[in-house]
């Protein structure tokens, strides 16, 4: 088998391994590269970009680093369990769906306080203040921004190079998610992490809004809804790459997102993308499985793409 088919074959492996167990339970590999980056932070933290720029660059080409010599050190004749074992320790996306049905579940219940509890394991916000519509906004939001960057990017980024090139990945994920914000601490210390992600993501998301686009029919959703929402709205979101996901979801579903979001160091107030009504709980529910209907979509061009390379 050659090197890069053996990739491609690990990339497929570890994708059906999330799809059947979703993440580890215990000692992740991604928590504990987030304890790590926490305390090297502690030591490491200056009020400046280039200070940010410094600890994402070791941190990051450290994890790069280890990927790179697994990948040589497995060989040909374990590139597969290795590439498949990466990659499903950097995918979420059966998580990011069970997540999602549960929270429709508490919400359908009318159970806000566990739904308020919940809502820290989908997104950043802050849900104290939040009602039964902002839950539910804010929840389809977050499976809409995570269908890129826990499923179809990691697949991407896995195929494109294997080993070091997908826990290259998720470590500019990770480090923008815990430095990547306009707080106070780290507005520049950040800056470094958000641009990256800005970056790794650029493809993914733009790879995963047409995907939402082909994949709409199958939970009764509108094809040209999501390609409008998507060509009208996104650009006027404050990230390059949500905004193009999360408009083609809102498109796709005939709902409306945006609006005021409050996060716990700041509110902003997002433009409205989609001209559709406010998400109810059966819209979450779609969503979920239009995500699941993605994620299974982009494993599926990856493995025609690996066997399209077979000599």
């Amino acid at each position: 088998m050659l090197a890069s088919q053996a990739r491609f074959v690990g990339v497929l492996a570890g994708y059906l391994a999330d799809l059947a167990l979703g993440d580890p339970k215990r000692g992740h590999p991604v928590a504990l590269f987030g304890q790590a980056a926490a305390r090297f932070e502690q030591i490491s933290y200056r009020d400046s970009r280039v200070a940010g720029a410094l600890y994402v660059g070791l941190l990051v080409g450290a994890v790069t680093g280890l990927g790179a010599a697994a990948q040589l050190g497995a060989g040909s004749r374990w590139s597969v369990p290795v590439t498949g074992a990466a990659t499903w320790v950097c995918l979420g996306g059966t998580t990011l769906a069970r997540t999602g049905l549960q929270m429709s579940d508490l919400l359908e219940r009318g159970d806000l306080e566990a739904a308020r509890r919940l809502l820290p394991s989908l997104c950043g916000r802050n849900p104290e203040t939040l009602d039964a519509a902002g839950l539910t906004r804010a929840a389809l939001e977050s499976i809409a921004e995570n269908t890129s960057d826990a499923q179809v990017a990691p697949l991407l980024w896995a195929a494109v190079g294997g080993v070091p090139t997908v826990l290259g990945y998720r470590a500019v994920n990770t480090l923008d998610a815990m430095i990547g914000h306009r707080s106070p601490r780290y507005l520049r210390f950040g800056w470094a992490a958000a641009r990256l992600d800005d970056l790794a993501n650029y493809v993914g998301a733009r790879a995963t809004a047409a995907l939402v686009v082909l994949c709409a029919p199958v939970v009764g959703g509108s094809p040209s809804g999501a390609v409008r929402a998507w060509a009208r709205d996104a650009s006027r979101h404050p990230s390059p790459n949500a905004g193009v996901v999360e408009a083609a979801f809102a498109g796709a579903l005939g709902v409306r997102l945006g609006g005021p979001t409050q996060y716990r160091h700041e509110l902003q107030i997002r433009p409205t993308l989609g001209d559709g009504r406010p998400p109810a709980v059966a819209d979450l529910r779609r969503a979920v499985r239009l995500s699941r209907v993605v994620q299974a979509a982009a494993a599926l061009l990856v493995g025609l793409s690996g066997y399209r390379r077979r000599p």
